[in-house]
């Protein structure tokens, strides 16, 4: 009697940051080099040679012949959210919100409930918090004036206790905050493991998409920012939002990552309040630290996040030093970027700062990480250095390349009309710019040392 085959029954290692499966656990994965992400998985089954055909569940049409009233969006009320999600939540839809802790993801999912409740037309909303009890949450509920009689409240960390309550309530909108902390009774593996994640997730779109059910779920973050749990939980889901936030800041930033249904790249911007969040519609004004007299280091460029031009200013301090090695410190810019621009100053522009400290900061707390602010970094350092100020009424838009040289960004007449609507009246703009608004004064620098001339000649 041939000895039976044992090795198809031993357990797996998978990454939780990109899937890749072993044998035998190891400290680092083999593919992305990942440490401590092994975790045990189910041994996959053999693939079948050959699969009978089924019967489909619904009759393939002309694509032309499809309905269209199913997956429209519906709007939640939050005009800043639906610019994310391309004009609300479609049915069906999976969406995942990832966050750092505290920066405000329960709170805007609980606003989102209470709207699409209190709206009276797409049916009840559900709300299940597997992290908090269910007295924590309506005390939030409370202080953000969130309650509603259509709004259903559950604590619930079991998968099919979850499905449960779906089936006595039928909502017309299902929240899990958060995915981690749910499990599937059929699966093994601790809850937030990569084989516990993969299920319940798999398990809520199925649900999904069965009932037409839009449903919203809360991922944590990793330390360095990025979505916890295997990478194939971002491709389950239809739509991932990223909400973004400093600790010391009230504003807030919802960022598309991925939409299957509308744009990728949009950005809502919310301001986290005692009573809870509150919509942005305007918030260009937040990034700027508008002075009478102009100062020395500071220059204002104009960012685009999706279709939304913003206003930000980059303050920059370049001061002698004592120290052997000069210390260079950035907030809100790539690092990267800004020791480039370094170099390029001081080949180019005979800008010297390798002797010298260099802060570079944006002031809001925005995160700026667009080509389209080299320029504005470059000026800032140099006006610094120089001690010579920027006139207050303008704005810098270009890319720095490494042979100094400034290249052409995109959308700049779009950049200059917001810039003119808030009072500027003078810009620096990259040659082949486009056709530009009226309003504003633009002048063409090709390169760096035509930039750096607006500084020498004042």
């Amino acid at each position: 009697m041939p000895p039976k085959n044992t090795r198809a029954a031993r357990p797996a290692f998978r990454c939780a940051e990109c899937g890749h499966e072993v044998a035998k656990w190891v400290g680092r994965c083999p593919k992305c080099h990942e440490w401590n992400t092994m975790d045990e998985a189910a041994p996959a089954k053999p693939a079948l040679a050959k699969m009978a055909p089924a019967t489909p569940s619904t009759s393939a049409r002309p694509i032309g012949e499809v309905d269209l009233d199913s997956a429209r969006a519906v709007p939640t009320g939050i005009a800043e959210l639906d610019r994310v999600l391309g004009g609300g939540i479609v049915p069906g839809a999976v969406m995942l919100l990832a966050g750092e802790p505290g920066v405000g993801k329960s709170t805007l999912l609980l606003e989102v409930a209470h709207r699409w409740a209190s709206a009276r037309t797409g049916g009840p909303s559900l709300y299940i918090t597997g992290e908090e009890s269910a007295g924590q949450v309506r005390l939030r509920a409370e202080r953000t004036d969130s309650l509603d009689p259509e709004l259903f409240l559950g604590s619930e960390n079991d998968l099919s206790a979850v499905l449960g309550h779906v089936e006595q309530i039928k909502p017309g909108l299902l929240i899990v905050d958060s995915v981690q902390t749910v499990q599937s009774p059929d699966v093994d593996g601790t809850p937030g493991g990569v084989t516990q994640v993969r299920a319940v997730t798999s398990g809520l779109v199925a649900l999904a998409k069965e009932r037409g059910l839009p449903v919203v779920l809360v991922g944590h973050v990793t330390k360095d920012g990025a979505v916890a749990g295997p990478r194939a939980l971002e491709h389950l889901v239809d739509v991932v939002l990223n909400f973004e936030g400093d600790r010391h800041s009230s504003l807030r930033m919802l960022r598309g990552i991925k939409n299957r249904f509308g744009p990728a790249d949009e950005v809502g911007c919310f301001e986290q309040r005692d009573d809870g969040i509150a919509e942005v519609t305007d918030p260009s004004g937040l990034f700027l630290n508008r002075q009478e007299a102009a100062v020395p280091g500071t220059a204002v460029t104009v960012m685009v996040e999706g279709k939304r031009p913003l206003l930000a200013e980059v303050q920059a301090l370049v001061a002698p030093t004592q120290m052997q090695i000069p210390r260079r410190a950035v907030s809100g810019l790539d690092s990267a970027r800004v020791s480039m621009t370094l170099a390029v100053l001081d080949k180019r522009g005979r800008i010297r700062t390798g002797e010298k400290e260099v802060f570079a900061a944006t002031v809001g707390g925005m995160k700026v990480t667009e080509p389209a602010a080299d320029l504005a970094v470059a000026l800032a350092i140099a006006s610094s250095s120089l001690d010579v100020p920027l006139p207050p009424n303008m704005v810098v838009i270009g890319e720095v390349g490494l042979a100094g040289e400034i290249r052409r960004v995109s959308a700049v007449g779009r950049r200059l009309a917001e810039a003119a609507r808030l009072g500027f009246d003078r810009a620096l703009v990259p040659p082949d710019s486009g056709r530009l608004p009226p309003g504003i004064k633009a002048t063409v620098v090709p390169d760096l040392q035509t930039a750096l001339k607006s500084l020498r000649s004042r």
